[in-house]
């Protein structure tokens, strides 16, 4: 019987081993950690936001990294297709507030009860605590493994890690392992073991939380099959405030608030919701949404300046990301250990506290509370604008004496005070850690994957699929539809070629 292996059992690699069971080829699913889907189990904080009921175009919308290239994988295997496949599978859904579906129980436990129930029915050969070392690839009658150093990401001339928050590009000294004539014939085990295959599929995951497996092995096997990376950084992560006052309200949530997010006068994102503040600055669900697009944009400029520094090379004669012998030029130090994200510089959080009021509305609000209170000192006559906790920080903010009667106060100083409620500003430092992020941009370019497929367009018979790719959407059981969709489209495009070789 043809063989293909799957090399990751998230929900990518499980739907992939699932889809391409059902195409009636045998299935090896390598998994190097004690259980499948471990980093599925805290997804969602253990409830598992399965994926979003939304229509379509709402899916799209909210895939911000390559959001056409999901075309097929969408229409193949959609929303609907997953979850009729889980309720099928056992697994009862419900659906949320902002159509975020969830199983009933709210234990990812059962999704991930409900996948293995079906690679068991399938007869797909799991092996857990299996690593993979390394791709088998045939060239003609010469055989060549393309290994990587087990736990330290790519063995090729770098030396950087491939999830430091600083990223990572490159794709050299891959010469000779993908090419014309080149074909995928397995895999090569960390213990030494070579396992045959007519195709495998790629599904290890990204960078983030890295104490599940998510350890970035996928982009060392990708590069050393000659495919480009695009540059990784931590994801739907919280963002790390300059400002001290962070601190003293650490753990207060605000509701129904609408956050900017701009770097310098441009606008990178705008959304409406909660957030909370932490030690370090802030988190809670706008403001991981908020993350994705400064991650977008860092990315954005490091590209400009890869460029202007390869143009600058090319005029002075030199080579750009040759004389260190580092992808992309870094030196091994920049890449050293894991860090918060590199900064953008000007970067603000503008948090409107009370976005259902006009500025002129604010403005008459606090006229009226004044009016209200007009013999109380400023400090005690906010109570009905502000959470307790709030309330010293925006008089510290506002240059307002606390101690001066609401009455004193001008016109002008209470203009200017509408004007910080309504655009409280934050320095955003960075982004938090790998460790925190819940997914990570960046990973497998998609220009070397064919998206009718999910197959390599330099290495046939090798598949993507799931967080390894350069694909990344915003919280809401999107990210989850990714890997169903890719998974089923690279399981089931396997099993055809298989099938027809």
């Amino acid at each position: 019987m043809k063989k293909i292996i799957v090399i990751g059992g998230g929900p990518a690699g499980m739907m992939a081993a699932i889809a391409a069971a059902d195409g009636g080829t045998g299935v090896i699913l390598l998994e190097k950690n004690e259980k499948l889907g471990k980093k599925l189990f805290i997804t969602g904080k253990g409830r598992c936001n399965v994926t979003n009921a939304a229509e379509l175009e709402t899916l799209f919308a909210n895939v911000v990294s390559n959001p056409k290239f999901l075309f097929s994988a969408f229409y193949q295997f959609d929303n609907r297709a997953v979850m009729r496949f889980l309720e099928s599978a056992g697994c009862k859904l419900k659906v949320e507030r902002g159509e975020r579906v969830f199983p009933v129980s709210d234990h990812s436990s059962d999704v991930i009860g409900a996948l293995t129930r079906e690679l068991q029915r399938r007869g797909v050969d799991v092996r857990l605590h299996t690593r993979a070392g390394g791709l088998l690839v045939r060239n003609g009658a010469r055989e060549t493994a393309a290994v990587i150093s087990v736990g330290k990401g790519p063995s090729e001339t770098r030396s950087d890690d491939p999830c430091v928050s600083d990223g990572i590009s490159g794709t050299e000294g891959t010469a000779g392992i993908s090419g014309t004539g080149a074909k995928i014939c397995g895999v090569l085990l960390e213990d030494g073991r070579r396992l045959e295959g007519d195709a495998v599929i790629l599904a290890t995951g990204g960078c983030s939380y890295a104490a599940t497996g998510s350890t970035g092995d996928g982009y060392g096997l990708a590069v050393r099959t000659g495919h480009r990376l695009m540059e990784c950084f931590p994801s739907l992560v919280p963002l790390a405030a300059e400002e001290r006052w962070c601190g003293d309200l650490m753990g207060l949530s605000l509701r129904n608030v609408t956050v900017r997010l701009l770097a310098k006068s441009r606008l990178l994102y705008e959304g409406f919701g909660e957030m909370l503040f932490t030690h370090f600055g802030v988190s809670g669900p706008l403001i991981l949404s908020a993350s994705s697009y400064y991650a977008q944009e860092l990315r954005r400029r490091r590209k400009k300046g890869a460029k202007a520094d390869a143009a600058l090379g090319r005029r002075s004669g030199t080579v750009a990301g040759k004389e260190s012998g580092t992808a992309g030029g870094k030196q091994p130090e920049a890449a050293a250990g894991r860090r918060p994200g590199a900064a953008l510089p000007d970067c603000r959080l503008l948090i409107d506290l009370k976005p259902a009021l006009s500025l002129e509305q604010l403005d008459r609000r606090i006229l009226r509370d004044f009016e209200e209170s007009k013999n109380k000192q400023f400090k005690n006559a906010l109570n009905g604008l502000f959470p307790a906790r709030l309330i010293p920080v925006m008089i510290a903010l506002s240059g307002i004496d606390p101690e001066k009667r609401v009455n004193e106060i001008t016109r002008e100083e209470r203009a200017a005070f509408a004007g910080l409620v309504k655009a409280l500003p934050l320095t955003v430092a960075g982004t938090r850690d790998f460790d925190e992020a819940i997914i990570t941009k960046g990973g497998v370019d998609v220009r070397d994957v064919n998206p009718s497929t999910m197959e390599s367009r330099k290495l046939p018979g090798l598949y993507f699929a799931g967080e390894v790719l350069d694909l990344d959407a915003l919280t809401g059981g999107f990210n989850l539809q990714i890997a169903w969709s890719t998974g089923y489209l690279a399981g089931e495009s396997a099993a055809e070629r298989v099938a027809d070789a």
